[in-house]
């Protein structure tokens, strides 16, 4: 289910790329806190590929990733790293363990560490997807009405199912 929900998003978010015009991806937009479509996308996209580098080493932190302006700038890359982590998505169906790190000080270098696992920060990264996602629905509502966006795009499942009127195991 992590992954069929997964690529569910990252088609989403491919389909709005495809929609969104070349000048507008790479746009400061005030809805946005003068960040950029792009950038949204990036951000997220990384995430998963932080996660996807994990299986090398072990060990997953956010906090290295590239922040490649490539794929902020460029939506062709952007479509092609969607598909790159579709396809990694479809040849890694197993859990693993990793090591996750992070930092969470303003002032420090030092890194905290626990145990996780594969799955588990899959689960993180489709939540950290759909939070992005909501925020460029505000945008794409706003300053780029053009873009028809895919009916549940910046929604939870847990609320899609509520909406619903799906009760949930309690």
């Amino acid at each position: 289910m992590l992954h069929t929900s997964a690529k569910d998003l990252l088609s989403q978010l491919s389909q709005i790329i495809h929609s969104c015009r070349e000048d507008d991806f790479s746009r400061p937009l005030s809805e946005l806190s003068d960040s950029t479509f792009g950038q949204h996308i990036r951000h997220t996209l990384e995430f998963f590929i932080c996660l996807f580098d994990a299986k090398n080493d072990g060990t997953v932190n956010y906090d290295q990733r590239k922040h490649d302006t490539l794929i902020e700038t460029d939506k062709k890359l952007a479509l092609t790293v969607i598909d790159s982590i579709t396809d990694f998505l479809d040849k890694h169906q197993e859990d693993f363990q990793l090591t996750f790190e992070a930092n969470y000080a303003m002032s420090d270098d030092a890194n905290d560490s626990m145990k996780s696992s594969f799955y588990r920060e899959l689960a993180y990264n489709i939540e950290h997807a759909i939070h992005h996602m909501a925020l460029l629905k505000v945008a794409v509502k706003q300053s780029l009405t053009y873009i028809s966006l895919p009916e549940y795009f910046g929604v939870a499942s847990s609320t899609v199912r509520y909406r619903a009127g799906f009760k949930t195991n309690q």
